[in-house]
């Protein structure tokens, strides 16, 4: 675990910096933990794809189905409570991404939609934070929450509005965009950019990281399509990850496609551990206005 866990020089450091700059620090350790919070949601999904690919398990889940699965699991109702904060500590973060530009991103065409593809990002994980904490309501009602059923009530609701075919197309497109996006983000990009670490831990950390993302995106991309499917056919039928990854394994050798989507999933979660250890961020400067 060497090079992972926190040297005893920068525990020194972090104590300095909670004593000069509390909250600035405190708000750095909660963006921390979204990543790691991020990793564990993406780590879920693939392994219980994976475990579909190997026809060990029925279906591959959604990132709140997979969640669930850890209810069983000894201080796994703890955990979920960590993961529903942490998923809060990273929209935070994506918010001081998108409005205060905590990157130093600038105001260039690029780097105005890139803040605001960080704003959609926060909206989605503040919504699945805000379903994991309606989870942990009713697991301790002793109820119990089918993700896929709301998910159709609320697009058949959508489709149901003037103007839905439209809107849930564009939705798929969007979804689908995201896909390409990752995929040739998982092409070209350097994922050791914005990172602080030695240039051994870099070797590790950037295949993960372009593994990560091209599974990723490789995941998304059925997931909008099927959107789109539905929007067309003014009906809602499959959509969401877990279909969309269901989807894949039906195609031709899919139980291998699955697979290595999944891996690649798995590999987006790790690299998000990777960077709730090592990425820089700005905290104190964003939100001071620097």
């Amino acid at each position: 675990m060497a090079g992972v866990l926190p040297s005893p020089s920068e525990q020194t450091r972090f104590r300095r910096e909670l004593a000069r700059a509390p909250v600035a620090t405190l708000v750095e350790l909660v963006c921390r933990l979204g990543y790691a919070a991020r990793g564990a949601v993406y780590v879920s999904i693939g392994l219980i794809a994976l475990l579909a690919a190997l026809e060990l398990t029925p279906h591959a889940e959604s990132p709140l189905g997979a969640l669930e699965a850890w209810a069983a699991w000894p201080f796994g109702t703890f955990l979920l409570w960590v993961i529903a904060v942490g998923l809060c500590g990273f929209a935070l973060w994506r918010l001081l991404q998108s409005v205060f530009d905590a990157d130093r991103q600038g105001r260039k065409l690029k780097a105005i939609l890139n803040r605001i593809g960080q704003g959609v990002s926060g909206i989605v994980y503040s919504a699945l934070a805000l379903s994991l904490f309606e989870l942990l309501d009713a697991l301790e009602d002793f109820g119990e929450v089918d993700d896929d059923a709301e998910t159709r009530e609320g697009l058949a609701q959508l489709l149901a509005a003037p103007g839905g075919e439209l809107a849930i197309m564009a939705l798929g497109l969007f979804v689908a965009g995201v896909g390409v996006g990752n995929i040739v983000q998982g092409v070209r990009r350097n994922f050791c950019n914005g990172l602080s670490c030695d240039r051994r831990i870099a070797g590790w950390i950037g295949p993960l990281g372009r593994a990560g993302y091209i599974g990723r995106g490789l995941a998304f991309l059925p997931a909008g399509l099927l959107a789109i499917q539905a929007g067309l056919r003014a009906r809602v039928g499959e959509q969401g990850l877990g279909d969309a990854l269901d989807l894949l394994e039906r195609q031709p050798f899919g139980s291998w496609i699955l697979a290595l989507t999944a891996l690649g999933l798995v590999a987006f979660g790790l690299f998000a551990f990777a960077e709730a250890r090592y990425r820089t961020m700005s905290v104190e400067q964003a939100t001071q206005g620097k």
